[in-house]
């Protein structure tokens, strides 16, 4: 009897060392949900960061092109004649500020005045008892779309329709602003 009574050390030492890898395994898995969770909070900061962006130069725009004659208000009211590439400057700032890597993939989206936004964090997942984490991003993309709430009730550009209510643009009012937000929403899509 006294042979058998040593034999269930070694299962347990295989147990717990067993158990003790299968939860470093899962502290690995957590690692990188929290990573990716990361670097998809840039992803959306930026393609936000890119929309209120253009959406900003799109107002300055508009409210440029109805302070004088002949200025293509229309077109910066529709959402046409803003810089990208600035937005996607802005973009690139944000993911950084957001532990993303800043060299990010700024691209036009599917609509009009969207933008897809894909970036890749700064930080690897680090070395863990899972091969090859050590050298891992994580990854995500997010688009914002800008997409225009009014639309003109007078010829000149100064009498708008905004979600049903009437904006009087008068650009020789200071105290009568329109903001962006009131001629523009900015969403993600995805």
């Amino acid at each position: 009897m006294s042979r058998d009574a040593g034999q269930a050390f070694p299962l347990y030492i295989t147990a717990v060392a067993a158990l003790l890898f299968l939860a470093l395994a899962f502290f690995v898995v957590g690692r990188a949900g929290a990573a990716k969770n990361a670097t998809q909070t840039a992803a959306d900061a930026a393609a936000l960061a890119a929309a209120q962006d253009f959406r900003d130069q799109l107002r300055t725009g508009f409210l440029a092109a109805t302070s004088g004659p002949g200025g293509d208000w229309a077109g910066w009211l529709a959402g046409r004649g803003a810089d990208r590439d600035r937005a996607c400057r802005a973009a690139a700032a944000y993911a950084e500020a957001n532990g993303a890597q800043p060299a990010i993939t700024c691209e036009e989206g599917d609509a009009p005045g969207s933008f897809h936004v894909s970036v890749t964090s700064a930080r690897t997942v680090g070395a863990s008892v899972v091969p090859g984490t050590e050298d891992r991003h994580a990854t995500a993309t997010a688009e914002a779309v800008v997409a225009p709430r009014c639309v003109p009730r007078a010829a000149d550009g100064r009498t708008l329709s905004c979600d049903e209510q009437t904006v009087v643009v008068d650009p020789r009012r200071p105290e009568a602003v329109v903001t962006a937000a009131d001629l523009f929403t900015v969403r993600l899509t995805e």
